[in-house]
């Protein structure tokens, strides 16, 4: 076991590290998993590429609106989509998802229009959907605090009585490999299984937290954290979309029925930058990038529909067609955005008069008047 001479601890890459729960080879060869079977029909799959696509195409017009100064900022998604879209699509009606900044494929499975994802990074809204409609919450930059909000609504639901009837709903709690470093994670953790409450975690451990390479994150995987909590923990192929929806539909089966959270450890590999801020190639090696490549989640999806003749060349070039156009569609409502007004900012923060609000109110727009006794 090689051992880094900096920290004294073990290099976790070299730590034995269990098989991960796959469904679908990174070639598209099927394979079996007697714990998580999966059945899925023709239109399923091509549903499940649908959205791979898309998502990405979403992604990819996000980043280029952003580097031409049409949006301030921009968390991608490229290489996660599978862990998203699996994970989305597994949810229920009455399931409510806590996203973190990044969650752009779970919002596209809840439905949530991408525009007005769009609409928080440009500036223009305050979230931009309403969480109740879609059962999504709004996004969460602070790192890691979503999944105590998260846990407290699990808890709520628990004490509903609806826990094990057809209205049961699940909560599911999305964050990186960074966030399990975060205090407000592990103390979610506590409340979870002290409580048993109907709750799953869900960690992308994209194997960077911004430039802090996975094994300044933790000594052990991810998912064996779970187990010094007292509940499941197991670890999957992030990259498989079949295995991602098979591991959260048990899961979330299991918090609907009253057996309490379990930690999910999707290991998937962040292919972009953290942000549209940041520049990876300062920290990682090229090489660890295209290694990855090779794993690439929407291209097993479609070597498998290729092998299994599912699709052919017409299929994929209409998606691509439709992608683009959710992509035009996207940047043309994008541009036509109107600003807000500066007094905008004090509507929707407390559902009643704040005092102090008032006040700050009432200064600003005198500060904004005076400008127009200067001009005039």
């Amino acid at each position: 076991m090689a051992i880094d001479s900096a920290r004294g601890a073990p290099d976790v890459h070299e730590l034995d590290d269990p098989e991960l729960i796959q469904l679908l080879t990174p070639e598209g060869e099927r394979v079996e998993h007697p714990d998580y079977p999966l059945e899925l029909t023709p239109d399923e799959v091509r549903g499940l590429y649908r959205d791979l696509v898309i998502v990405r195409r979403i992604d990819r017009e996000a980043v280029a609106l952003t580097r031409q100064g049409e949006l301030g900022l921009w968390a991608s998604l490229l290489g996660q989509e599978a862990a998203q879209i699996g994970s989305g699509r597994a949810l229920g009606e009455h399931d409510m998802a806590f996203p973190t900044y990044r969650e752009h494929g779970v919002a596209w499975c809840r439905d949530v229009d991408p525009l007005k994802l769009l609409g928080l990074f440009r500036g223009v809204n305050n979230g931009g959907w309403d969480p109740a409609e879609h059962n999504f919450h709004l996004y969460t930059i602070v790192i890691g605090s979503q999944t105590l909000h998260a846990t407290g609504y699990a808890m709520g639901v628990q004490r509903d009585g609806v826990l094990g009837t057809p209205n049961a709903g699940a909560t599911i709690a999305y964050f990186g490999d960074g966030a399990t470093s975060q205090g407000d994670v592990n103390e979610s953790f506590v409340f979870a299984s002290v409580f048993n409450a109907p709750i799953v975690f869900f960690c992308q451990n994209n194997q960077w937290a911004i430039s802090e390479p996975l094994e300044k994150q933790s000594r052990i995987p991810l998912y064996r954290r779970a187990q010094g909590y007292g509940f499941p923990g197991l670890r999957v192929d992030g990259n498989d979309v079949f295995a991602c929806l098979a591991v959260t539909r048990k899961a979330l089966e299991a918090a609907r029925t009253g057996q309490g959270p379990t930690l999910i450890e999707a290991y998937t590999y962040r292919m972009g930058a953290h942000t549209t801020t940041d520049d990876p190639t300062r920290y990682r090696l090229k090489a660890e990038e295209e290694a990855w490549k090779l794993k690439d989640p929407i291209e097993r999806v479609k070597a498998y529909l290729v092998r299994n003749d599912l699709a052919d060349n017409a299929f994929f070039e209409e998606i691509e067609a439709e992608a683009k156009q959710v992509a035009a569609d996207l940047r043309k409502g994008c541009l036509a955005m109107p600003d807000p007004g500066p007094m905008d900012m004090f509507a929707h923060v407390y559902a009643e008069a704040h005092p102090l609000m008032t006040e700050e109110q009432e200064q600003f727009a005198a500060y904004l008047a005076s400008f127009k006794e200067v001009s005039s």
